[in-house]
């Protein structure tokens, strides 16, 4: 199996809901997140790659004209705005466009992230 990964960057607000209130993360607060896209394939095209790096512009495009310097709680609501929620909502957006895509995760901070795969 190959696999490849790419990063992508952005800047967006958000708080949470159903946390006790006086936890930080039910105030408004912002990170720079990041995401990234992970890709597999069991054989390689012609060029020798799972997917050319130039083709996932797309995530990049999406991120910029939807998420990006944005409330996440207006762009996902009814769900919670959480990473976990965030990555599921990726996946969903993206692998119709990207059917290698296998997982997607979120990056709120540089010491966690949460990761939404495909079971198999």
């Amino acid at each position: 199996m190959y696999k490849i990964s790419k990063q992508f960057a952005f800047s967006a607000a958000h708080s949470l809901d159903g946390l006790p209130g006086d936890h930080p993360c039910t105030r408004l607060h912002g990170h720079n997140y990041v995401v990234t896209v992970h890709l597999r394939s069991k054989e390689l095209n012609d060029t020798g790659f799972v997917k050319d790096y130039n083709e996932l512009k797309v995530v990049k495009q999406y991120i910029d004209e939807h998420i990006d310097h944005r409330n996440l709680n207006d762009i996902m609501y009814p769900l919670n705005s959480s990473a976990e929620n965030l990555a599921r909502l990726f996946f969903d957006i993206f692998k119709p466009m990207l059917p290698e895509l296998y997982a997607v995760e979120v990056s709120e901070t540089p010491k966690t992230s949460a990761i939404y795969e495909l079971d198999n």
